[in-house]
């Protein structure tokens, strides 16, 4: 197949021949010669440079949870962070992690399909050990899980996915659910050996012990919201996210809360002998206050509105007149009682 030159590229080499910089030839010789790029049909690239940064921007905000959760239920000193995002097929994972393992197939409600956690032998009896009561040193076991081991592992991998449903909020709802554990890499087969698949590589280290944790999510799965594993969209959902739900999370607590409210009716300053005679009848003159005057309300110890003074069937109550002027620019959150009856 002949390669079409650029006009760009033509006129570089009518100016290099005019110029004598390159010779007829020679240059017949670079107009033929072609830039060729590999390409392997067998692993064909899915996952775009930007789509595999956000993917390890999110794992290492899972890595962090992780970190933490960890370290609270195993009473030890645990490190989690990214090593690697890769893309390579699913034959390839399954060859590059050893048998017997720990692998959990975790169904990725409300996308289909599954993906595989892995974690590395020593890291898994290490965690056993620690909360059996044991150091938690390392051990060279190879050997497959007991049921027993398999109870406490599986309330480890649940509490993980807690997790790995926090890091995805920002780009979808995710619902992940514990499937089943396997010990054997060739009975985890969650797609055709030859499909692609993204894989999300955790150094984790448990006190002295140091293993890998693999993330193995494959194409099909996370390809309905491919076009939101961006910087961009990732970005964007973070600053959505800190905005309008944490004011929606704020308002709901601030229904819950009890506060004081009183209506003042006025003022005057007494002294302290006047008001140890004061008895049943006697009468007190306000300073600047008059009986057509609104009075104020009190919400906790800051004045807020202005009231007039009512009854409500057989209780006491104020209506809402007005807000001060000193409330007027501090935002809307009592917006919704002016007018109204307290």
């Amino acid at each position: 197949m002949t390669e079409v030159l650029s006009q760009d590229e033509i006129d570089q080499l009518l100016t290099a021949i005019s110029t004598g910089e390159v010779e007829g030839e020679e240059a017949v010789k670079k107009a033929e010669a072609r830039k060729i790029k590999i390409y392997d049909f067998k692993r064909p690239d899915k996952f775009s440079k930007d789509q595999i940064r956000t993917l390890q921007m999110m794992h290492e905000t899972f890595a962090r949870l992780t970190t933490t959760s960890l370290s609270a239920q195993l009473r030890a000193i645990v490190s989690v962070h990214v090593a690697s995002v890769d893309q390579l097929t699913y034959e390839e994972f399954l060859r590059s992690i050893p048998n017997p393992t720990t692998l959990a197939v975790i169904n990725m409600d409300p996308l289909k399909g599954s993906s595989i956690l892995e974690i590395d032998p020593s890291i898994t009896f290490t965690i056993i050990d620690r909360l059996f009561g044991g150091p938690g040193e390392a051990a060279k076991i190879n050997r497959e899980l007991t049921d027993i081991e398999l109870s406490v592992i599986e309330g480890i991998i649940v509490r993980i996915l807690g997790n790995l449903r926090e890091a995805w909020s920002n780009v979808i709802d995710l619902r992940p659910r514990l499937g089943n554990i396997e010990t054997n890499p060739q009975f985890a087969q969650i797609v055709p050996p030859s499909d692609m698949v993204v894989l999300i590589t955790l150094e984790t280290k448990v006190g002295d012990v140091e293993g890998m944790t693999n993330f193995c999510i494959p194409y099909l799965t996370i390809e309905p919201i491919i076009s939101k594993l961006s910087a961009q969209y990732w970005y964007s959902s973070i600053r959505k996210g800190g905005t309008s739900e944490n004011l929606a999370i704020l308002k709901q607590r601030l229904d819950t809360v009890q506060i004081d409210i009183g209506a003042e009716i006025g003022s005057m300053d007494i002294t302290v002998q006047d008001i140890l005679g004061l008895a049943r009848g006697d009468i007190i003159k306000l300073e600047n206050t008059k009986v057509s005057d609104e009075m104020e309300l009190k919400i906790g110890t800051m004045k807020k509105f202005y009231v007039r003074p009512g009854v409500v069937g057989n209780h006491l109550a104020v209506q809402i007149t007005g807000k001060m002027e000193s409330f007027k620019n501090e935002g809307n959150l009592f917006d919704e009682f002016e007018g109204g009856e307290l």
